[in-house]
């Protein structure tokens, strides 16, 4: 991944003298991954952005802050969850969700702009070679860890007068449907893709009549009449009154910095996964399983 031309790079010698270090000190923290750096054409790069968020999280520990923007893929139960955790925290802190797709969500994370990114990009059965290549494409991905969420259904999503067309026997890619695509860098996108090249399909072979943002959006457009079919998740099709078709099973996970782990809002997001009540909410929205929320599943190296 290229490296953005507005974002401030130093070097060792201009990082050692901004932290009033030695310049052996630097490079130490840099190889030990406590610096947020990248390494190019050997050189060791520091985003003076990073290194300002680094600072500022040091300072507290990584726990004391009382901020956490979550940036990412769309997420009905997550986006629920926020708005608990916001409503029980009686203006001490702010905690904020804006769905804007795995990979520019991966962006913004990189660039500090966000503390958590939520991401979806496999299913369940495959090795995640794909989703750890991704991830080792952006700068300081060293710092990164990725902690695991829940699983959910995805699939395609229809109108229900239009559910009866669709059986086992019919080759879907094939109808002459209005097709609602995601975003380049959608998890959603992704899964549409793969699941047409396993239908001998390539994307480009569909008629599409609009492009959305987020799975909401998409389900909008179909709900409205404005599209026929969609690829996303059961939880949003149920929430726009749509037929799902379930396609297969994915991981929805969380990216962020390692010190970000320990940060009160993110803690009290996990823990808030594994009550009772989450349970309870979770099938009430459809498509979803909980498991061992908060697990360490991928570290940058």
């Amino acid at each position: 991944m290229p490296i953005e031309s507005n974002i401030i790079y130093m070097n060792t010698k201009q990082v050692a003298e901004y932290l009033d270090l030695n310049e052996k000190k630097v490079y130490s923290m840099a190889n030990h991954h406590i610096l947020p750096a990248t390494k190019v054409t050997g050189k060791w790069l520091f985003p003076k952005v990073l290194i300002d968020r680094w600072l500022m999280d040091s300072c507290h520990s990584g726990m004391l802050s009382d901020r956490m923007h979550i940036t990412g893929s769309d997420d009905p139960l997550l986006s629920m969850l926020v708005a608990q955790l916001m409503a029980k925290s009686e203006h001490q802190k702010i905690i904020s969700y804006s769905a804007t797709g795995s990979t520019l969500g991966l962006e913004l994370l990189s660039r500090g702009y966000a503390d958590v990114c939520s991401i979806h990009w496999e299913s369940i059965n495959d090795d995640r070679d794909s989703i750890f290549s991704l991830l080792a494409s952006f700068p300081n991905h060293q710092q990164w860890i990725m902690v695991s969420g829940y699983e959910r259904h995805q699939g395609l999503m229809v109108r229900q007068e239009m559910a009866e067309l669709f059986n086992d026997n019919i080759d879907i890619p094939k109808q002459p449907l209005r097709w609602v695509s995601r975003q380049k860098g959608a998890g959603s996108q992704q899964h549409l893709e793969n699941w047409l090249m396993s239908h001998n399909t390539h994307v480009d072979d569909l008629q599409f009549t609009a492009t959305a943002n987020s799975e909401r959006e998409l389900a909008g457009y179909i709900a409205r009449n404005n599209a026929d079919i969609g690829f996303g998740c059961e939880a949003v099709a149920k929430e726009s009154g749509l037929y799902f078709i379930p396609l297969l099973t994915e991981s929805f996970d969380f990216v962020m910095s390692q010190s970000i782990f320990f940060r009160r809002q993110l803690q009290a997001l996990l823990t808030l996964l594994k009550q009772p009540q989450t349970a309870q909410l979770a099938q009430l929205l459809s498509g979803y399983k909980l498991v061992e929320s908060g697990q360490i599943i991928w570290r940058g190296q």
